[in-house]
């Protein structure tokens, strides 16, 4: 009964995240923009080395800035995606190489579909690079929770052993 709840829960949590991402790319190309600058503008805005560079220099930083923080959400929002779907497939008794390869291929299929998905909205664009990036997401969560299972693992045995 317990391991169903689990179940139930990292299912609603990962269709929730899953949720985010479609809404996400479901903005036109201006608000989604338009939020990745305010972000960056958060994130800049204490900078005084920025705050204080020529207007024309400013824009160009905070344009590749910008970039970056638009990846790293990508990168984020996946491994999110990895660490929900790995821990699901570690409620089933199958073996790790099979949970991996479940927790990879969702992660990559929706990756692809996410982009497709954005060839369809105004002022986006499908890009094979943000598919790298989500997928390289996925696989960190996964071997994340992996690495921890793995040490929780450890510690147990050595309790049940003293």
């Amino acid at each position: 009964m317990k391991l169903n709840i689990l179940r139930a829960i990292l299912i609603v949590m990962l269709i929730f995240t899953l949720n985010i991402i479609f809404s996400f790319s479901n903005q036109n190309g201006t608000d989604s923009g338009s939020l990745s600058k305010k972000i960056t503008k958060i994130l800049t805005d204490k900078i005084e080395y920025i705050q204080k560079m020529e207007n024309s220099n400013k824009e160009k930083c905070l344009k590749k800035i910008e970039h970056v923080v638009r990846k790293l959400a990508h990168f984020s929002i996946y491994a999110l995606c990895g660490i929900l779907l790995i821990s699901l497939m570690l409620t089933f008794k199958i073996k790790n190489l099979l949970r991996i390869g479940i927790s990879f291929s969702l992660g990559l299929i929706y990756a692809i579909s996410d982009e497709i998905h954005q060839s369809f909205i105004p002022g986006r664009a499908a890009q094979a690079t943000d598919v790298l990036i989500d997928t390289l997401g996925v696989i960190f969560g996964i071997f994340l929770v992996l690495i921890i299972y793995r040490l929780i693992k450890k510690q147990k045995h050595k309790t049940q052993k003293t």
